[in-house]
């Protein structure tokens, strides 16, 4: 079915960064393991250090049987679809986080509950 515009449709995105008082919202995925269905979604200042947020990362992932095993120096790191290496001693800003960006992390060994993966 089409649709007949009565007038120009001007669409304005309502989940800008400055729309979140200075914070950017951030989509954490963790690969092969699907206890958790979805990206969790960080609000977070650009100045906040990526090691303070992978604190916070491992808090909410404390209870699947899996997380008390990661080691965050080996861990895979992947950002927009592209392998990357994020400095944990940097800021948000300066790790070239931008505001709704997706981040996946890869925990080689760890193969989720079934042991299959993803």
């Amino acid at each position: 079915m089409s649709v007949v515009a009565v007038k120009e449709y001007i669409g304005v995105p309502r989940d800008v960064e400055a729309n979140y008082n200075g914070l950017r919202l951030i989509y954490v995925t963790w690969d092969h393991h699907l206890l958790f269905a979805a990206p969790f979604i960080f609000p977070v200042s650009p100045s906040t250090k990526f090691e303070d947020l992978t604190k916070v990362l491992a808090a909410i992932i404390a209870p699947h049987p899996d997380a008390e095993k990661i080691d965050w120096s080996k861990v895979e790191w992947f950002k927009s679809y592209q392998p990357w290496k994020p400095d944990f001693g940097k800021t948000i800003e300066e790790n070239g986080i931008t505001h709704k960006e997706f981040l996946r992390f890869r925990t080689p060994g760890l193969d989720g509950l079934g042991g299959k993966g993803f």
